[in-house]
């Protein structure tokens, strides 16, 4: 393992040492920038490009050259660089939200230093928030599969609660669906909880949602930028195989102190960032943001509670923070940080929480090539607990039980600028440290403790990419990434009899015991992960492109319930459990249809298809909790799942927003379930319709401190499994699934609609404070939206039955072998809110 470890590293030092003698200029001009070998054909301009608001890099930014028809776009810490020939171009350098600019440049003898800072447009941002990134964009731009939401967008669409929420809001795009209000996490084209990459500044959050999935970890006051990426997913990103969530935060304000905050009928939150080390010019070598979250419902709530009830906890709070130090032209330092935590219950209850922790450097060893290397920890931890009140009565008697999932990881990213080329390599290594549990349970003041031993495992991968312009219509993106995965000592490996048919199987038979040492491998596991994506431009207007991945992904979330909850266990890849793998092939059709010279609509369709391999199952009554031999329980399947999706988005005038379908279709099949028949998985949902509408009267006239939305969210219901027939047992009715088939039924269609106002505050000359209030409706019409049905026998009733015809009389008799289904919503009514914003 230790050599495998050396030779990867070796292997990426030596593809950077490479790159470097690639681009490297042979001698450096003034200002550091270096001057190219004479009769070179090739100088580059290259930058960062800013908000000139506050310095934050700009992410995505279109930087054009006007002259070439070439161009590239700014990476994660809007940086770009472009090669030109000697001689004199226009960049044209634009970005959503942000005034056009076009800046002269003048190509010589020596490569150019350009770095750029962009102003918000005047005009009202609200009518811009939805406006493509840059023109064409969508049609222009290699990524397909992909959306990406400007935080002020988010921040207009209607919410639970008057609060904005990122992971909510992703809900509203094309191929993203959730089981029910109330579950934890979110489904990508059919896919579990578990196969989303959610990542933070880089680092891995492995349970995304507060309050059961009715709010998400992430502070809107503290995103810069959040990208899904469902499809053509770039040979950097692994590890899962539905979807990559790439959120990140702001970096502070670099220009002067800002405060960020609002109160609302659930949680309040406050944000404040400044610049650091100011110089004599005004400019700041860096800055920081901290922001924070609580909420109160419980606080509110506890006037009310009575009996057991009294004296509950239940509330989220979070903090985040970032800082960054540019050292020199060269090189900058970043930390940024997550720390969150819920609490739920009474005497008996349970909390969960995660805490990140990223350190990135960026380093431009020239204009061509860029080094940005991140280390993080990443630790999920969640707890149950009979005495959370740690009251004096119940310290003899009591139990505990806490499990954990830890990350350390670096990863050193290469980004190489050559001639109609942008090539990217790299590697990561995560080590893992899981707790699947340890309890702990007191009975007369006698403690006994049931613990499973820790779970370590190493994941090392290499990769290699390239964007390449073909042609001026055909651009390809390609690349290879080698994954490999390895469970590792100390403890013991399981070996199961496997001769019993899988439908046949009640409970593991274990047949093998093994004891590994310290640093013993157990089990390598290894796969090559190739990427392709290609573009080609029809015309000015419209492209077709394609797409095609092989994902691995080598952990697992245990959970046999309809909806996925805080408690669910995690677990590596081992000699039972064989790592995930996807392949999914895309295509799409991507059009702009023009007014004058704006993009008014945006209008795509994408189809994909894909095949995955060792989805997990479990035999019947699999006991998942505290389960020594858990793995004996699951069972191993293929999984398909395809689809189209429809978007059309208007960026301009008076209304604009999107409307986004999707059709789409999830199967599983696995050995011993459902008769070895495919069946529908508990993601499926077959039909999703989502509106959104962004409504904005203008900036005269009686309204022009109101602007409006309104979303409309359609799907089908979620497949169920629900008893065929019944027998009765000593007045007891009880149901059964004759045919045991999975999923046999569908529970009924959701359906849902929000609305929401904003009031700006009054505009004063010389007035700093910028503040607004939001008024919310969520499930304006009260729909009693299932999340689940279930089944009950109902209670005895009493009738009268005659004795026999020749006495006339009666006798009284109890029936009780009537059932009714009981449909569970978790909102049935209306829930109105209100928020105040404020910015100073």
């Amino acid at each position: 393992m230790i050599s495998i470890f050396r030779t990867a590293w070796a292997l990426i030092l030596g593809l950077a040492c490479l790159a470097q003698s690639v681009s490297w200029a042979q001698s450096t001009g003034q200002n550091g920038l270096s001057r190219p070998p004479a009769g070179a054909a090739q100088l580059t301009v290259s930058g960062y490009v800013k908000d000139a608001k506050n310095g934050e890099g700009l992410i995505g930014v279109s930087v054009f050259v006007k002259e070439t028809g070439t161009g590239a776009v700014t990476n994660n810490y809007g940086y770009y660089a472009i090669s030109l020939p000697p001689g004199s171009y226009n960049l044209v350098i634009s970005f959503v939200g942000f005034q056009k600019q076009t800046i002269p440049i003048t190509l010589t003898t020596e490569n150019l230093r350009k770095d750029v800072e962009l102003s918000e447009e005047g005009r009202d941002l609200q009518e811009v928030t939805v406006k493509a990134e840059r023109e064409e964009d969508n049609v222009r731009a290699i990524e397909m599969s992909v959306n990406k939401i400007d935080v002020r967008t988010i921040q207009r669409v209607p919410a639970l609660l008057g609060e904005v929420d990122v992971v909510r809001a992703i809900q509203l795009l094309p191929g993203v669906t959730t089981v029910g209000e109330g579950a934890t996490g979110f489904n990508v084209r059919g896919g579990n909880i578990d196969q989303n990459l959610v990542l933070l500044d880089e680092a891995p959050v492995y349970n995304s949602s507060h309050l059961f999935g009715f709010f998400s970890v992430f502070n809107p006051d503290a995103v810069k930028d959040v990208k899904l990426i469902k499809g053509g997913i770039p040979s950097l990103y692994g590890g899962r195989i539905s979807s990559i969530l790439d959120v990140r935060l702001k970096e502070g304000n670099a220009k002067k102190p800002e405060v960020n905050g609002g109160i609302g009928l659930i949680f309040s939150r406050l944000s404040y960032e400044r610049p650091l080390f100011k110089k004599a010019d005004g400019t700041a070598r860096g800055s920081f943001i901290v922001a924070g979250r609580r909420s109160y419902a419980d606080v509110l709530a506890q006037p009310f509670l009575t009996g057991d009830l009294k004296g509950s906890s239940f509330y989220f709070y979070d903090f985040t923070a970032k800082a960054n130090y540019r050292i020199n032209d060269k090189n900058t330092v970043y930390l940024s940080g997550y720390l969150g935590r819920d609490v739920f219950g009474s005497d008996f209850g349970f909390n969960w929480g995660n805490a990140t922790t990223s350190l990135r450097w960026n380093h431009v060893f020239n204009q061509k090539l860029f080094l940005n290397t991140t280390a993080f920890y990443s630790n999920y931890d969640y707890m149950l607990d009979s005495d959370l009140k740690r009251k004096e009565e119940n310290k003899n008697d009591y139990f505990r039980w806490k499990s954990r999932i830890i990350n350390y990881s670096i990863k050193p990213d290469f980004t190489l600028f050559l001639r109609n080329n942008t090539l990217t390599f790299g590697g990561q290594s995560i080590v893992y440290d899981f707790e699947p549990g340890t309890a702990t349970g007191a009975s007369l003041g006698s403690i006994r403790t049931f613990s499973l031993e820790n779970k370590y495992a190493i994941e090392n991968a290499l990769y290699i990419g390239n964007e390449q312009q073909v042609s001026a219509r055909l651009q390809l993106q390609y690349g290879l990434r080698y994954s490999l995965f390895s469970y590792l000592g100390p403890g013991e490996a399981y070996s199961f009899q496997t001769d019993v048919p899988p439908g046949e199987r009640r409970f593991p038979i274990l047949s093998q015991t093994r004891t590994y040492k310290r640093g013993d491998v157990i089990k390598n596991y290894g796969n090559w992960e190739p990427r392709f994506s290609a573009k080609y431009e029809l015309s000015e207007n419209s492209s077709l492109k394609l797409s095609y991945n092989r994902l691995a992904q080598y952990i697992h979330l245990v959970s046999n319930t309809t909806a996925s909850t805080p408690l669910d266990v995690w677990t590596p890849s081992t000699n039972n459990i064989r790592p995930q793998v996807a392949d999914q092939v895309a295509g799409g059709y991507f059009r702009n249809l023009k007014d004058g010279r704006n993009n008014t609509y945006e209008v795509s369709v994408e189809v994909y298809y894909k095949w995955l391999q060792n989805q997990l199952d479990y035999i019947d009554g699999a006991d998942l909790l505290l389960n020594k031999y858990l793995e004996g329980d699951l069972l191993s399947g293929r999984g398909r799942a395809y689809g189209a999706e429809f978007y059309v988005k208007k960026n301009t005038g008076l209304v604009n927003g999107w409307v986004s379908y999707t059709l789409g279709k999830t199967d599983r099949l696995v050995d011993g379930i459902n008769g070895g028949n495919w069946f529908a998985s508990r993601f499926d949902r077959r039909h999703t319709l989502n509106t959104v509408a962004l409504i904005d009267p203008g900036s005269t006239g009686r309204l022009k401190r109101w602007n409006f939305s309104a979303t409309f969210a359609l799907s089908s219901g979620t497949p169920a499994t629900f008893p065929t027939t019944r027998f009765e047992y000593q007045g007891y009715v009880v149901p059964h699934n004759a045919d045991n088939l999975r999923n046999n039924y569908r529970i009924p269609v959701y359906h849902r609609l929000d609305l929401a106002a904003t009031l700006k505050g009054r505009q004063r000359p010389g007035k700093r404070k910028d503040d607004n209030w939001v008024f919310s409706v969520y499930n304006v019409y009260a729909r009693k939206n299932p999340f689940s049905v279930f089944f009950q026998q109902e209670p005895a009733t009493t009738i009268d039955v005659p004795r026999s015809p020749e006495l006339g009389d009666t006798r009284r008799l109890q029936v009780t072998n009537n059932t009714q289904a009981v449909r569970y919503s978790v909102f049935a009514t209306a829930i109105p809110s209100v928020t105040y914003n404020f910015k100073f």
